[in-house]
């Protein structure tokens, strides 16, 4: 991915980048767009253990933390950019079109959350339906293009 902010601004963090260091206000949102996915939305918000790029997270929106999605989780969720660990910081996708982690898929159906963090697979389980999220196509390395629109993970499904 070579996600470039569209509206760059001197010392903006890159997309795809973790940093030791907080950069950015914690919840900032910022636009950026790739040759191949095309324009995206992003938020900043401090990392957790074992995330990988690509990893489907959900994210407390006061504390600006992250965890990666299992089964069964709730709150709003968006997609891991960067390795992005504990006491790190980066960029996770909330609008737009990305790659995520992602057991076989069917493209053009719904996403849900597995048992394993940060992966998403098709299979219906339920409670695990992330609503907003949609996949596009399947890519290669145990990813898939899916389409986000400010995804949410209700228990439902």
């Amino acid at each position: 991915m070579a996600y470039k902010i569209t509206d760059p601004v001197v010392g903006f963090q890159p997309i795809a980048e973790s940093s030791t260091t907080q950069r950015h206000n914690a919840g900032a949102r910022v636009r950026a767009a790739d040759p191949v996915y095309g324009e995206a939305e992003f938020f900043y918000a401090q990392g957790v253990a074992l995330t990988a790029p690509g990893d489907l997270v959900a994210f407390d929106t006061v504390a600006k933390t992250t965890t990666r999605v299992i089964l069964a989780t709730k709150g709003p969720v968006g997609v891991a950019m960067s390795a992005n660990l504990a006491n790190q910081w980066g960029w996770y996708a909330i609008f737009g079109s990305v790659p995520v982690n992602s057991s076989a898929v069917v493209a053009n159906a719904s996403v849900y959350g597995t048992a394993t963090p940060g992966v998403t697979d098709d299979a219906v389980v339920a409670g695990s339906l992330i609503n907003g999220a949609r996949y596009k196509s399947t890519d290669a390395g145990g990813r898939a293009t899916v389409q986000l629109s400010y995804p949410s993970a209700d228990g439902l499904g």
